[in-house]
């Protein structure tokens, strides 16, 4: 089944069990829970989102689709445990991430959150409502009445392993596992599931307790994953957290959260970029990761296969090896389904220009995989596709993307009916803006979202050229294991502590909270236009957006350098 029938062949669907009512809250963009809303209040933070301080507890809550991290389905699990989640939740799109989150809810925590997907009219006719009830499957508002169909009963092809796992032949947690990717793939309308080879877990940062409590929850059915499965990064330095002033109750928490994953066979990496690592994915091979940034890159970079599976759904894919054989698993699933030229007129940028690229490509197409073209004559390095993957991941639910000229599969031809979209310079020039809200004065630089490249540890050492941070600004960069190993090990770890930047692993920018976020900042610069997304809603301070270039001589000089970069200036081609 193709990526269209995936999510046309079922319309006026409840997609998980369950009862509500409440007044409606609309939408008009899709919403990343995770970094997007405050679990302890539900309360929307996203500060670039239109619906920013409105509230989903306790609502009808309609959007067309979800987008951001993969994350959103933890927070969704602890908005539900704080007796704060929306009283349902409707889309009119393909929706994975809180589908995923409004099944854990039910199934292992006895608290449903009903999802529906509604046909376009229906959908919009609901959004004209003031309150709905949802009872036995069918919506109810003033003047409308809407029968819905339940996903679940859908019919699976299955093996026999996959049968023995849901009759509980392997254990109550394998069980569990299996029943959820099933219904899983009943959400995406496909009857087959699919084998996969390695796993990436997402849910083990401590943003809150219901990670933690999850994953003791599987553990202690005895949880184990069954194929190579690595974990992303976590919320505290692993080996050093007692000697940076992280609290124990903190440290102990978060440190438990890793241990379980790493008791049900998960292999410790600490890493939000696995692709990093002595074995990245190859072409054409089918994985069942989870994190939005890893994600992305694997499938629009490495043209290996992977839906960007929610939190928890990870875990599940990895404990049975098995998932729904549903979107870019699929030839069809990885058409594009949009077109965004970028004119540039010739533009001769520096990095910065990357997640600008993916921030807005992602704002142009939020539920589509786009080709991007006009791009073909820059010359981008892994790193700037990294960057780019992962700003992209904020803005959009796709979980990839092709770049004409860059990516392996971009010769792909676009789905006929793919619209196409001119984006300029100065549309360019508005996302720096929306990206550089903080102040000019820096005390903190923060590098590693995604986790750095040897490539850009080598970088950061050039462009220090023996200088030092200024006294009351720090740089600080987060980095996985087996970088810092290689970091170790070539004598670079010097060089750096020399020029006063301080190396963290384990630890990533979503991750990161004080006292390890130095406390009382409040200029703060990043290269990462993911971190400069979500750096208010995380951290509460605004961030501003440069080149890694910029940011050392932000970090040397406590300011940032000058104002837009001077490829964003009319008439500039930028330098060479």
């Amino acid at each position: 089944m193709n990526a269209e029938s995936d999510h046309s062949a079922l319309r006026d669907v409840q997609l998980c069990p369950g009862e509500g009512e409440g007044p409606v809250l609309v939408c008009a963009e899709g919403l990343s829970f995770w970094g997007g809303v405050d679990p302890q209040t539900g309360q929307i933070i996203d500060v670039h989102h239109p619906d920013y301080g409105s509230n989903v507890a306790g609502k009808i809550l309609l959007m067309p689709t979800s987008r951001g991290s993969c994350s959103g389905s933890g927070v969704l699990l602890q908005l539900s445990l704080n007796g704060l989640a929306p009283a349902a939740l409707v889309f009119c799109e393909a929706e994975e991430v809180l589908t995923l989150g409004a099944l854990v809810c039910g199934r292992l925590f006895d608290r449903p959150v009903p999802v529906l997907r509604l046909c376009t009219a229906h959908y919009q006719r609901l959004a004209r409502e003031h309150t709905v009830q949802l009872r036995q499957h069918r919506l109810v508002a003033a003047g409308l009445q809407i029968d819905l169909h339940p996903a679940w009963q859908a019919e699976l092809r299955l093996s026999e392993r996959d049968q023995a796992l849901l009759a509980g032949e392997m254990g109550p947690a394998a069980q569990v596992a299996m029943e959820v990717v099933c219904q899983m793939a009943a959400a995406y309308g496909v009857d087959a599931l699919i084998d996969v080879t390695r796993g990436h877990i997402d849910g083990c940062i401590l943003a809150h307790d219901a990670n933690l409590i999850f994953a003791e929850r599987m553990a202690g059915l005895g949880a184990r994953v069954a194929i190579p499965t690595t974990i992303n990064a976590i919320s505290v330095d692993r080996e050093n957290w007692r000697n940076q002033g992280v609290s124990p109750d903190f440290g102990g928490r978060a440190s438990r959260l890793a241990d379980a994953y790493v008791a049900m066979g998960a292999r410790p990496t600490f890493s939000c970029a696995p692709y990093l690592l002595d074995d990245p994915p190859r072409s054409g091979e089918c994985l069942g990761w989870s994190e939005s940034n890893a994600v992305i890159y694997a499938n629009s970079v490495l043209a290996a296969r992977t839906p960007k599976h929610p939190d928890y759904l990870d875990l599940f894919i990895a404990i049975t090896g098995r998932a729904p054989a549903a979107g870019v698993y699929q030839d069809a699933g990885r058409i594009a389904r949009t077109v965004l030229a970028f004119e540039l007129d010739g533009l001769q940028s520096d990095e910065s220009l990357w997640p600008l690229v993916g921030w807005l490509a992602g704002k142009h197409s939020p539920d589509q995989i786009p080709l991007l073209i006009g791009l073909e004559t820059l010359q981008p390095t892994p790193d700037d596709l990294k960057a780019l993957c992962a700003a992209f991941g904020t803005t959009s639910g796709a979980p990839m993307l092709h770049i004409r000229g860059h990516t392996p599969e971009a010769g792909m031809v676009p789905a006929a009916t793919a619209p196409s979209r001119r984006i300029t310079r100065s549309e360019l020039a508005d996302a720096w803006r929306e990206l550089n809200r903080g102040q000019t004065h820096i005390d903190l630089v923060a590098i590693g979202s995604p986790h750095v490249s040897l490539a850009e540890v080598r970088q950061i050492i050039a462009l220090f050229a023996g200088r030092r941070c200024r006294p009351g600004t720090r740089m600080i960069v987060t980095i996985g294991r087996d970088v810092m190993r290689t970091v170790r090990s070539e004598g670079l770890l010097e060089n750096l502590e020399g020029a006063g930047v301080q190396l963290v692993p384990d630890l990533c920018w979503c991750s990161i909270r004080e006292p390890v976020f130095p406390p009382g900042t409040t200029g703060l610069m990043t290269n990462s236009g993911k971190y400069a997304h979500y750096a208010h809603g995380l951290s509460g301070v605004h961030a501003r957006l440069g080149s890694l270039a910029s940011c050392v001589e932000a970090a040397v000089g406590g300011r940032v350098p000058g104002g837009p970069p001077v490829w964003l200036v009319p008439g500039s081609p930028g330098p060479t």
